[in-house]
């Protein structure tokens, strides 16, 4: 199997007019048969297409909140950061990637991007907009807040089992899913935590963080199926 090139979309840090990265996409990526690369922060057209044309598939990282203008929604006072930079590049980076066939995956801040530039929404902030929503966001600065997962079709096929127990640090989330995506994973107070894109070319995202939990079998399992389609890609 060819090494295949993917393109990880960057952290941004607004305080500090920087870039950075989390070594856990990269370090999910290389343990699955990748070559991770970190992509300059823009949505220059030429850029974006020079991406697309080299790399072989691209990881939606995690990170600030999506702009509700991005889903046709007003910004209720509710959201936290925003990055312009990132939705812009991620919006021109999604659109030219699903073009050209290229595997995409999303993680966090990943699949609630990837949901509302496909025509979904968003909650902007899940404990007041979601009555009897579970802890998904722990204390700043704690530990990571864990919950349990049912999953279905291709990721509970992945799996090999119909649950599991993520870990989970946000607090929006997925509200109307995008015409074209499947979900395929939900927390027990509904939330939807997974979805996948019906046909090709692969398109997988969930709202936990498999990159912060390396050892666990269901975060190997799942950068290895994103790094075999872009495998595919490179072929």
């Amino acid at each position: 199997m060819p090494m295949p090139m993917i393109g990880v979309t960057p952290l941004w840090d607004d305080a500090r007019d920087s870039l950075w990265m989390l070594p856990g996409y990269h370090e999910g990526i290389l343990a699955a048969g990748g070559l991770p690369v970190t992509l300059p922060l823009t949505a220059a057209p030429e850029v974006i297409a020079l991406l697309v044309e080299r790399c072989h598939g691209f990881l939606f990282t995690g990170g600030q909140d999506v702009d509700p203008k991005v889903y046709g929604e007003r910004n209720e006072g509710l959201t936290g950061e925003i990055s312009q930079a990132r939705d812009d590049q991620e919006k021109a980076l999604l659109e030219a990637a699903l073009a050209a066939g290229k595997p995409v995956f999303g993680i966090c801040r990943g699949i609630q991007i990837i949901n509302a530039l496909l025509g979904g929404s968003l909650y902007q902030d899940l404990p007041r907009q979601l009555p009897g929503v579970l802890v998904h966001a722990g204390d700043p600065g704690g530990p990571i807040a864990t919950h349990e997962v049912e999953l279905t079709g291709e990721l509970s096929d992945l799996a090999g089992t119909e649950t599991a127990v993520v870990n989970s640090y946000h607090h929006q989330g997925v509200r109307q899913v995008a015409p074209g995506l499947s979900v395929v994973a939900r927390a027990p107070d509904g939330l939807v935590e997974a979805v996948v894109r019906d046909g090709e070319p692969f398109c997988w995202a969930v709202q936990w963080h498999p990159e912060c939990s390396l050892d666990d079998p269901l975060s190997q399992a799942l950068f290895r199926r994103f790094v075999e389609a872009c495998a595919g890609s490179a072929a």
